[in-house]
């Protein structure tokens, strides 16, 4: 700053203002500073300039895996919206989801000066950590479960499923089976809670459902088992990577989709219309998760609302050509 100030004919204090983009510098002065910045390849300080402000327009972004399409599709929002707001992101995953490690992650991430944090995983993680989180710093979490600790944003878990559920029913299916999600998975734990629900309100019979990993090759070994069923008429699936393995094992077995049997999806990743057939799935906005979680956390540090809220993003019914009634010709 001094070099430039020498080269510019001005004090250390007006390179400084011009730095900050104080309009209090006449233009010609300003010029000249930002040629010999130019010129001297001068760059201000930005950590420097946050300490002196108190805010690092930094956030923390803390997730267990990027192996799965809504944690890269929501993280993408969320970098995106933290972009529009002129945030960058810090990202910090986690190798195991463990007590022990979200504690650690929120420790170093203090360290890396953010001025708030979103969570892409289940309160009952944090809530059981018993976190100390550092006064002033916002955290909102994306998670299927509510929380009055923090502030919460995700899908219509519940919606979603029914709609998959009733779609399902009213093609004619006497019930439906259910390919669900992990059971430590709060997301699979509300969708299979729905379907339940949902066939128990028509007073239709409740198979036992089976739990992937929300894998397709989980969605593949266990289709298998479905397939070998001939009641089995319609299956929800917990998401779209299990209906794909779902849909190549009833293939081998020679049970034709949707003829023989129905397959509904959850997520309606990318690739769900290139199935084959085509997958019926309900539809998360994950960009619109992202934004909400942005939108969050920077409601929090412009102090616009001091309450904790649950924002619930609704979903879609994206019918396509893997569900008809059954016994279709």
């Amino acid at each position: 700053m001094a070099d430039v100030a020498r080269l510019a004919g001005v004090s250390a204090q007006t390179v400084s203002r011009v730095s900050n983009g104080s309009p209090s510098v006449m233009p010609q002065t300003r010029e000249r500073v930002l040629v010999a910045m130019r010129d001297l390849g001068y760059r201000p300080n930005s950590a420097a300039r946050a300490l002196k402000r108190g805010e690092f327009r930094t956030l923390g972004v803390i997730l267990f895996t990027l192996s799965t399409t809504g944690n890269v599709r929501t993280l993408e929002a969320i970098a995106s919206s933290a972009a529009d707001e002129g945030y960058a992101i810090t990202l910090l995953p986690i190798a195991f989801p463990t007590q022990d490690e979200v504690r650690g992650a929120f420790h170093r991430l203090s360290e890396l000066a953010v001025d708030a944090v979103i969570a892409i995983m289940e309160v009952h993680l944090l809530d059981a950590t018993r976190l100390l989180v550092p006064p002033g710093l916002q955290v909102v979490v994306a998670d299927s479960g509510a929380s009055d600790q923090y502030s919460v944003v995700d899908t219509d878990q519940l919606g979603g499923t029914r709609a998959a559920v009733e779609h399902l029913v009213h093609l004619g299916h006497r019930t439906v089976w259910h390919l669900a999600g992990p059971p430590e998975s709060f997301a699979a734990q509300r969708r299979a809670r729905a379907w339940r629900e949902t066939l128990e309100e028509r007073e239709l019979p409740v198979p036992e459902p089976v739990f992937g990993d929300w894998s397709a090759d989980s969605g593949y070994r266990i289709g298998l088992r479905l397939a070998a069923d001939p009641e089995c008429s319609a299956i929800f699936a917990a998401n779209d990577q299990m209906a794909l393995g779902l849909l190549r094992a009833l293939h081998e077995r020679g049970r034709r989709v949707p003829q023989d049997v129905s397959v509904v999806g959850f997520d309606d990743i990318p690739e769900a219309a290139s199935f084959l057939p085509p997958l019926t799935t309900i539809r998360q906005d994950f960009d619109e998760v992202g934004r909400q979680l942005v939108a969050g956390v920077l409601r929090g540090l412009r102090h616009e609302s001091g309450e904790r809220r649950t924002t619930i993003v609704p979903t879609t019914l994206v019918v396509r050509q893997s569900t008809a009634p059954p016994n279709s010709p």
